[in-house]
């Protein structure tokens, strides 16, 4: 069943008086799981709603409407599908003692797949689980393969169940579902002719798999050597080359690159970040695969657009070590077309360690105590993707608590750093 979260004002759930923990029981006579199936029962023009009201009375609604009319109930949170892996590289094993609550939550979720593009590792599905996303058309999912042998993959994620996955994407691809694929990459674990298995194996499921991406292990001072370790600069090179080598074979036969290096590869190799075309559509880009690559493009076109901005005298840019040379880079434009200095805050992750170089996860408490104290007229541009949809960082700390210590500078979140400067502009010019 699903309990009623909230009514949209003005909608045929408000016309019938639906009230706010309403559990709705069947749609249709067909049982109702969580959310999803509830999106999917009632995608008809006429339903019924088999209820139970906030009192405990039995109800049942009949709605006859046009499918395109939005019903107006919004479902409560469903209780999230937890994972059944101890992956050995698993970064909540790398959580500080004492973390926030959320972040030991160990999802493992196809709807969070399907909705915001996370990964899953399928473990957690048994036949009819399987079969539910083949019937939902819930696609394209994305999946963390890891390894398509089976004696590694379970030996990564601790689960015999996970030496099932190419007869679970076998039989995934057959409904007609679509995957999208990620390697988290471990050395002396799933690396080498392991990896070359893994990119052979899941191009040869053919071109309903969408996408691999090779991504680098990432590990903090808590979770480091425990049993894996980082990958060293040589062994990322290897890896790049393996990826070269299928994308050779996929642009060949298919138009495009289809396996994707994480910007993290590229980085820890020491190689140059690779331009547009490598990325394709951009299938990967909410999945970080690709973002160097648009923030440098970004930049390039967007930064004769800078102006002064009135009142700011100074600004100074928050990120983490891995993006302080590309933010380096960009500092003389920067100057040029706001008209005053600007300066890099680059912050070092005493929350996870110094082996967590991103920007993405760094901490309020460690950006303060980088940061000192702020000035009249200077500007403090910090990462939007250090925040959550709270505005609150990964230690807890919120943003409006980091702009109190600040002073009397202007504290600032953003993902795209020239609409962001050009923004504040336009703000101050009215």
């Amino acid at each position: 069943m699903v309990r009623i979260g909230s009514v949209t004002p003005g909608s045929i759930a408000e016309s019938l008086e639906l009230q706010i923990g309403t559990r709705i029981i069947t749609v249709n006579g067909v049982r109702v799981r969580d959310a999803l199936d509830f999106a999917f029962l009632t995608a008809e023009g006429d339903i019924e709603l088999a209820a139970v009201d906030a009192d405990g009375n039995p109800v049942v609604y009949e709605i006859d409407r046009d499918p395109e009319e939005s019903l107006g109930i919004v479902p409560d949170q469903d209780k999230i599908r937890e994972c059944a892996n101890e992956c050995v590289f698993c970064f909540i094993d790398g959580n500080p003692p004492g973390a926030r609550a959320p972040l030991w939550v160990r999802d493992d979720d196809f709807r969070l797949s399907f909705t915001y593009g996370s990964y899953v590792t399928l473990t957690n599905l048994g036949p009819r689980g399987l079969q539910r996303l083949i019937d939902q058309r819930i696609t394209p999912l994305y999946v963390s393969v890891h390894s398509t042998n089976p004696e590694t993959r379970i030996r990564l994620l601790k689960n015999e169940r996970a030496g099932l996955i190419m007869d679970q994407l076998k039989g995934l691809l057959a409904g007609g579902l679509q995957v999208h694929t990620q390697v988290v990459l471990c050395p002396e674990w799933n690396d080498g002719a392991d990896l070359s298995r893994t990119m052979e194996d899941l191009y040869g499921l053919g071109p309903d798999v969408l996408s691999l991406s090779v991504v680098p292990v990432g590990l903090t001072r808590y979770n480091l050597e425990r049993p894996v370790r980082l990958l060293v600069p040589r062994e990322g090179r290897a890896a790049l080359e393996l990826v070269d080598r299928i994308r050779a074979r996929a642009l060949r036969e298919r138009g495009h690159g289809w396996c994707y290096a994480a910007d993290e590869l590229f980085l820890l190799a020491g190689e140059p970040v690779p331009g547009a075309e490598y990325y394709d559509a951009w299938p990967l880009l909410e999945n970080g695969v690709g973002a160097v690559r648009s923030l440098l493009d970004a930049f390039a076109a967007g930064h004769d657009r800078l102006t002064p901005i009135p009142g700011v005298d100074a600004v100074r840019i928050v990120t983490g070590p891995s993006m302080a040379p590309f933010f380096e880079s960009m500092r003389p434009d920067l100057h040029a077309g706001l008209g005053c200095p600007v300066e890099l805050a680059v912050v070092e992750n005493a929350y996870f360690g110094s082996t967590v170089t991103v920007a993405g996860l760094l901490a309020g408490e460690d950006i303060a105590g980088t940061l000192g104290t702020g000035s009249p007229g200077e500007l403090i541009l910090v990462p939007g993707e250090a925040l959550n949809d709270d505005r609150v960082f990964i230690d807890g700390m919120p943003l409006d608590n980091l702009r109190e210590r600040m002073g009397p500078a202007r504290v600032e979140p953003g993902l795209e750093l020239v609409e962001l400067l050009t923004g504040l502009g336009r703000e101050n010019t009215k």
